[in-house]
């Protein structure tokens, strides 16, 4: 006897109602309890998309954070299992950033050159170009005319170019019959041209292809993927049979004067299936991230960060750096599971950190994550001022307003570098002080966001960072003030100055941590950069001296 579907939904409601309270809940004495829901929830269907969805996030927040050994078991087998829970279900709702990735669904984006041909080399039968979502399909004709001579003939002429049709005849020619896919036969010609790695993800770029990745029932959807076992066997799972630590537990001043954390450099063998690991399942979430795209391969670190928590980090090689900072970005697992990833800009002591947390883990453990990280930097780059751009904590990012993502790092010990934006928080800290359940509004958390924040550990509140009046030498530094300074010094004198172009040259010579220490080793320069960087109208003072 089957159920009505209103008391079908119900009882899926319920059984997710149940399963949401043990995501806080990690008293050992009732494990039994969650082993018998985990198992009736896999003997149980689930109908509507939002209800899959919810479980399914559910699941993964639990195997990231585990009772126990079975319950990390039961949660694996309900996601393993999800290609075939989803199959006949309306997909459009698994599209969505917060739900893409699982197992048996598709997506569909414009991925960039570098990740594009990633995804074909390791996934070719599950990707290709999506022809009937390109709307700009005459954005094709520039590249594909490159490619195909003769199109010259037909694109700038004619009203509506069948380029995939294009494609189709010159794939027929040369005689491909390999099941060779459009999207492969069109990045081997682009790799074919006599162009520069830039020059080729420009064209690539240039095209706009919405490409769909068919996730199925591959290792790497987000129902499936993990450290490999190798990395895995090094460590036990970690489990959870206490509360999580939340953000009163944790002090960045006291992380960032705790003992080092292990870290060890991988071999090159090692590091490319990280590396592919790591931008399959950013891809699959619609991030791209420049050192993603761009790693250097010869240098991958992993640290155990504790609490069954693996950081795989790197930079870029010399081609791909920026001019003045140094780059890095890593992904933290958890318990083997994706858990966010991170990325620095960083130029002496003082790092610009972008930290994402994905959607499925934050109301895990984020401030502790977070903290540790910065420990981890801390002792592998020098750095010791850590900064939030304005788009991380809401700025033109509704997302980051609606979660409140400000006093997230003020809560940390963050502060507002604009005096103005300093007062509105002294303000709404007495409100939230005498009223109980006081919450800042939309409009306040927008305010808040137009302006960085910075917080000083312990070493740079000892140095040369502070000044006396509590403030920092960075509050009024941008980098784009910077970069606009020494841009001008260079076209007026030709180069710039002896003592910086000589630092600079370390970033083409092996890894760009030892270019920060060389800067952070010359605080003359320190300060001659810093003062550039803090004039708002960029002009060049004659009396700076770098």
């Amino acid at each position: 006897m089957s159920l009505e579907p209103n008391t079908t939904q119900r009882v899926a409601a319920t059984l997710l109602d149940r399963l949401d309270t043990w995501k806080s809940c990690f008293d050992p004495a009732q494990a039994h309890e969650l082993e018998s829901l985990l198992r009736t929830i896999a003997a149980s269907r689930f109908h509507q998309p939002a209800a899959l969805i919810r479980l399914h996030e559910t699941l993964l927040f639990l195997r990231a954070y585990p009772l126990n050994a079975a319950v990390a078991r039961l949660a694996d087998g309900i996601l393993f299992s999800f290609a075939g829970r989803v199959a006949g279900v309306e997909l459009e709702a698994f599209q969505e950033p917060e739900a893409a990735g699982i197992a048996g669904t598709s997506l569909t984006a414009v991925f960039s050159y570098e990740v594009a041909r990633g995804l074909a080399a390791r996934h070719p039968k599950n990707v290709e170009i999506a022809w009937d979502c390109h709307d700009g399909i005459a954005d094709l004709g520039p590249t594909l005319s490159k490619l195909l001579p003769l199109l010259a003939e037909d694109w700038p002429v004619e009203a509506h170019v069948p380029f995939r049709q294009w494609i189709a005849a010159m794939r027929s020619h040369a005689h491909s019959g390999d099941g060779t896919s459009d999207l492969t036969w069109l990045l081997r010609r682009l790799e074919a041209l006599p162009l520069g790695p830039r020059e080729r993800a420009e064209a690539w770029n240039a095209m706009q292809l919405p490409i769909t990745w068919d996730i199925g029932t591959a290792r790497t959807s987000r129902s499936r993927l993990r450290l490999p076992r190798e990395c895995m066997r090094r460590r036990e799972l970690f489990y959870h049979r206490e509360p999580l630590l939340g953000r009163r537990d944790v002090s960045l001043d006291r992380e960032l004067e705790a003992p080092p954390l292990p870290v060890r450099r991988l071999a090159r063998a090692e590091a490319q299936p990280i590396l592919d690991l790591i931008l399959d399942t950013s891809s699959m979430r619609y991030r791209e991230l420049y050192g993603f795209s761009h790693p250097d391969c010869s240098a991958v670190y992993h640290a155990d960060a504790g609490r069954g928590v693996d950081v795989y980090f790197f930079g870029v090689p010399p081609e791909w750096r920026l001019p003045l900072r140094a780059y890095h970005a890593g992904v933290f697992f958890k318990n083997g599971v994706p858990a966010g990833y991170v990325e620095l800009l960083s130029l002496f002591e003082r790092a610009e950190v972008g930290f994402n947390l994905y959607y499925t883990f934050r109301e895990g453990e984020s401030a502790w994550l977070y903290a540790r990280l910065l420990r981890l930097f801390h002792q592998v780059l020098g750095v010791n001022c850590f900064t939030v751009d304005p788009y991380q904590i809401g700025l033109e990012n509704p997302e980051a307003v609606d979660s409140g993502a400000f006093w997230f790092y003020r809560k940390l010990g963050f502060r507002p570098v604009a005096p103005k934006a300093a007062r509105l928080v002294e303000r709404e800290e007495r409100r939230i002080g005498r009223t109980p359940g006081y919450r800042s509004g939309k409009r306040t958390l927008e305010r808040l966001a137009q302006t960085y924040l910075i917080y000083e550990g312990p070493a740079a509140r000892r140095g040369e960072a502070c000044d006396s009046s509590g403030g920092s030498e960075w509050d009024g530094f941008t980098i784009r003030n910077l970069a606009m300074a020494l841009q001008a010094m260079a076209l007026q004198r030709s180069g710039i100055p002896a003592a910086a172009a000589e630092i600079l040259k370390a970033k083409t010579r092996g890894q760009e941590t030892r270019y920060l220490r060389l800067m952070q080793r010359d605080p003359r320069l320190r300060s001659a950069w810093i003062a550039l960087g803090s004039r708002p109208d960029r002009v060049v003072p004659t009396a700076v001296k770098v």
